[in-house]
């Protein structure tokens, strides 16, 4: 099993019972270090107090487990506005939001764009460009989805 399963396994619960929901895990390397992040949301946002909660919870839980052999940092941090969509479940509970789409190879001249999320079936993704008609992209030619905040 994964680490970042293993470590969704344990975290969900957790921010379950402090109201909020897990929304990814993710162990990365950053230049020498390794960051292992939890990420939360919550209806309203998450606050400094909801990520310190999860954190004072599943910490000593991931030091018993020890599912880390290397060393690493720890941090649990809100989803954010802007956060990355990666899961069916993700696509279906933002459908009709304004994105920002990057792909792996131009189209129409432009490697990013922003859209509106129109449909997602199977791993295709229909998006609407401000300047035109919804274009569909298999999920091979996308490097990134995120959520695109307007003020």
């Amino acid at each position: 099993m994964k680490v970042t399963d293993l470590v969704a396994e344990m975290a969900r619960p957790i921010a379950e019972a402090q109201g909020c929901s897990l929304w990814d895990v993710e162990y990365v390397r950053e230049g020498s270090e390794r960051f292992l992040r939890v990420y939360i949301d919550k209806d309203g946002g998450v606050s400094i107090n909801d990520c310190e909660a999860v954190s004072r919870a599943l910490d000593p839980l991931l030091d018993e487990a020890d599912p880390i052999p290397e060393r690493y940092h720890f941090e649990v941090c809100s989803a954010g506005l802007e956060r990355p969509l990666r899961r069916p479940s993700d696509f279906e509970k933002f459908m009709g939001s304004p994105i920002w789409v990057k792909l792996y190879r131009p189209l129409g001249g432009r490697k990013e764009f922003p859209a509106i999320l129109e449909g997602y079936d199977g791993g295709r993704i229909t998006v609407r460009p401000p300047e035109g008609e919804p274009v569909t992209l298999e999920r091979s030619q996308v490097a990134l989805v995120r959520l695109r905040a307007e003020f």
